[in-house]
């Protein structure tokens, strides 16, 4: 059978850069102090989309900038999926869009995911599963990408002063190489289900209004224990130790969960790869944007084993092992 590796990654963010001093302000006259809240958050700055911008657009600019880089057109992709949660379209697919705009042949799979911010997670995951069963796949284009702040509430600011817009697309490539997807777990606790919802009252019912998301107070330090089991699992499975992980890119939601993981496993500063403070929590793009900066840093490289983990609203958490 053959591996499934990534060729290549690149990213999107908006121009406008925008600071805690913005937020911090925004809260004050809403009489809170939210300061505390922004450094367990670990959050400084975010890029946040103007008015010509969207997820589409943000997903179209990362794709064509990673098929420069992998010296690939759109015509030599098979498979076309794009994560999202904030949709510019439901009819037709985000993906169709995508398809039009970079070239791609008439025989290409395409659709549009949506597992919230474990969505690009999933879907690397699924479609690396795919590509190796298919023999007609040998390039998949898979983008995330989130306008979040169309949503963002400017009420909470679990949403509003964490949340920011950006995007990742990636090349998976079918290869004889000793490299690529390994293994991929879940953990789902629909209990959850109400906790972060959007639109609120649903579809049906929000036709004539504007609506943010709605999420509710509840500990997501709840979930660190779970996804360290989910983590143990994974490696044991597949016959490793947690010192055998080279780099470790989580979820960017909150820098203090991020913490938490780190003390249980011990893991070196070095191996974590943190962009919360850079890019803001870029929701299903999250992930793959940690991935991006270790390997322009130099911190990841080629053979490297990375270990994914990251967590969607409801909620659904992902644990992925790659060798890049």
């Amino acid at each position: 059978m053959k591996n499934i590796k990534i060729k290549d990654i690149a990213i999107y963010h908006p121009e406008q850069l925008v600071t805690n001093d913005f937020y911090i302000e925004h809260f004050k006259k809403q009489g809170r102090n939210i300061e505390n809240f922004l450094k367990a958050m670990g959050k400084e700055n975010r890029y946040i989309i103007n008015n010509d911008e969207n997820s589409l657009s943000m997903g179209i600019i990362a794709s064509k900038r990673v098929l420069e880089k992998a010296n690939l057109k759109g015509e030599d992709i098979d498979m076309i999926v794009f994560s999202t949660q904030v949709p510019e379209h439901t009819l037709p697919t985000n993906a169709m869009f995508l398809h039009n705009a970079i070239g791609a042949n008439n025989h290409t799979i395409i659709y549009d995911s949506n597992a919230n911010c474990a969505g690009m997670t999933i879907a690397v995951d699924t479609v690396s599963r795919y590509m190796m069963t298919n023999p007609r796949i040998k390039h998949a284009l898979i983008v995330g990408s989130d306008a979040n702040s169309f949503i963002s509430n400017p009420e909470q600011e679990i949403t509003y002063a964490n949340f920011a817009d950006g995007a990742a697309a990636i090349i998976l490539e079918k290869t004889d190489e000793d490299t690529g997807f390994i293994d991929a777990v879940y953990e789902v606790d629909s209990s959850n289900k109400n906790n972060i919802i959007y639109p609120p009252e649903g579809f049906s019912k929000s036709k004539e209004n504007k609506e943010y998301i709605n999420f509710l107070p509840f500990d997501g330090a709840m979930a660190i224990p779970v996804a360290c089991e989910m983590i143990e699992n994974l490696l044991e499975t597949n016959g490793l130790t947690i010192d055998k992980i080279d780099a470790f890119c989580f979820s960017q939601f909150a820098l203090s969960n991020i913490l938490k993981i780190q003390e249980n496993f011990k893991l070196d500063d070095e191996k974590i790869i943190y962009v919360g403070n850079k890019y803001g929590y870029t929701t299903t793009s999250s992930p793959f944007i940690c991935l991006n900066e270790g390997i322009e840093t130099g911190r990841i490289k080629r053979g490297d084993t990375i270990l994914f983990w990251t967590i969607g609203a409801g909620h659904e958490m992902v644990a992925m092992l790659f060798k890049y």
